[in-house]
């Protein structure tokens, strides 16, 4: 790696940069922050990336140890990528930096882009990261498109969880594009209510503490261009 372009500067900015800041490399992150994943994997959640440039991508990463390379079981030859404690510390910046760049969102992006289930698993975590927790035991179950999550909140935190939660007292059903849309307050739950692409079943009260925990009540929606 010692002909790879770096900044040249003694600054801690610039240094991590020069491993992450490659074109992809943080949307890689990204797809393993969310789960382990096969290469096979990684690259149909990234159109546009050639298998040549992900093993390069894949490799560079590897050999900064931010994620290492597992069996998968049943299958000799495969392998499953995951991140490293050190490539785990990327998880609470990057979380922040989805929900800043959210704003910039727009109504051609929804119309143009790819999206999917899991990045509104992420862009959950990214939402509830540092708001203010409720004082209760409950949880909040998300439905988009063909996956499921939900948030446990107990004991003055909020954590993110694939897959269904034991007894809900909420439970949202959305597809990944709307879900998307509300966390970009490009739409807001009760316009998505009403329009019926969004559906929520369970107790009043706790849709009104999951959207202040999400930062969506009393956020109106922003015009196209990106403005609040």
């Amino acid at each position: 790696m010692s002909d790879k372009r770096n900044y040249g500067q003694f600054c801690g900015l610039a240094a991590a940069l020069d491993i992450i800041g490659e074109r992809w490399t943080l949307l890689i992150v990204r797809e393993l922050i969310i789960a382990p994943a096969r290469f096979h994997e990684i690259q149909s959640h990234l159109p546009g990336i050639g298998p040549n440039l992900l093993t390069d991508r894949l490799k560079a990463l590897s050999a900064r140890g931010i994620l290492d390379a597992e069996p998968v079981p049943g299958d000799a030859r495969g392998k499953r990528y995951r991140l490293t404690p050190v490539g785990e510390q990327l998880r609470e910046p990057l979380l922040h930096f989805s929900r800043w760049g959210m704003r910039f969102l727009t109504d051609e992006d929804a119309r143009s882009g790819m999206t999917s289930s899991a990045w509104g698993f992420f862009a959950l975590q990214a939402m509830i990261q540092g708001r203010p927790v409720p004082d209760v035991r409950e949880s909040y179950e998300f439905r988009i498109d063909d996956d499921v999550f939900h948030i446990t909140v107990t004991d003055g935190k909020a954590v993110a969880h694939r897959g269904a939660a034991d007894d809900p007292a909420i439970v949202v059903r959305t597809s990944a594009e709307t879900f998307v849309r509300i966390g970009a307050q490009l739409i807001s739950p009760f316009d998505a209510v009403v329009t019926g692409s969004l559906s929520l079943d369970g107790d009043p009260a706790a849709v009104l503490r999951c959207t202040q925990l999400m930062g969506l009540s009393a956020q109106p929606a922003r015009d196209a261009t990106g403005v609040s």
